[in-house]
């Protein structure tokens, strides 16, 4: 079976692994985690770390973990070579991500640095080798997953021609349409955004599903099998 599920956001890890539980995960199975694993809730970088020990679960990309990446080098050996070279590119870029909810992550981050240093080193190559989507296709019915779904849309237009902030930054509208053939499957946009009595639920069109549930707002984080959509709480 496969199973996916997005926007932890630093949902407590056990708390995680109790909903695979429920849900009937197994070795056999597999699970796509649509990014934003990290940043807001306290163990991002512990969902981080058993994710990229396991053999049949896959990230996608978030526009948090590459905000992570886009900072990396917070986690280089300090020299007084390096802390020269911190200019205000960089610290801007510190700052955004900062602002979206940082702080968490960069403590057990930094934990991992002073302690583990190759677990962090891992965590930086399991984020650099993430994809920005994936495509599968299970009994005939195809599905496009991705952190955020598809901006400046056109069902001519080839997947690898979006730009990544076209993939980590979009933000569907319920009027969105997108392929006849194919349901693309997000996150990124808590449900809620699209109104009140989609708090904490999945929303599903003909063309695309929307699984942020909103684990970032105090709501919990939901598995939706892509064989029978059947959803998971």
């Amino acid at each position: 079976m496969i199973y996916v599920t997005s926007d932890l956001h630093g949902y407590p890890l056990n708390l995680f692994l109790d909903l695979l539980n429920d849900a009937g995960f197994s070795e056999n199975d597999f699970l796509f985690v649509l990014g934003d694993v990290i940043d807001r809730g306290a163990q991002g970088a512990e969902l981080l770390r058993w994710m990229a020990e396991q053999p049949n679960v896959q990230l996608i990309l978030g526009n948090h973990e590459a905000m992570l990446l886009s900072c990396d080098f917070l986690f280089e050996t300090v020299t007084d070579e390096r802390l020269s070279k911190l200019d205000i590119e960089k610290m801007n870029l510190l700052n955004v991500w900062l602002s979206n909810g940082a702080t968490p992550t960069l403590s057990g981050l930094r934990k991992f640095l002073k302690e583990e240093p190759d677990v962090m080193e891992g965590i930086l190559d399991y984020l650099r080798d993430a994809p920005l989507y994936d495509t599968v296709t299970i009994g005939g019915k195809n599905f496009i997953l991705v952190h955020a779904g598809l901006e400046n849309f056109h069902p001519s237009r080839p997947l690898n021609y979006y730009t990544p902030d076209e993939l980590l930054w979009a933000r569907p509208t319920m009027d969105t349409q997108y392929f006849d053939d194919a349901v693309v499957v997000f996150g990124h946009t808590p449900t809620e955004f699209f109104g009140e009595q989609y708090r904490g639920k999945v929303i599903k069109t003909k063309s695309w599903i929307c699984i942020d549930t909103g684990a970032a707002t105090g709501n919990k984080p939901m598995l939706l099998r892509l064989e029978d959509l059947k959803e998971f709480y």
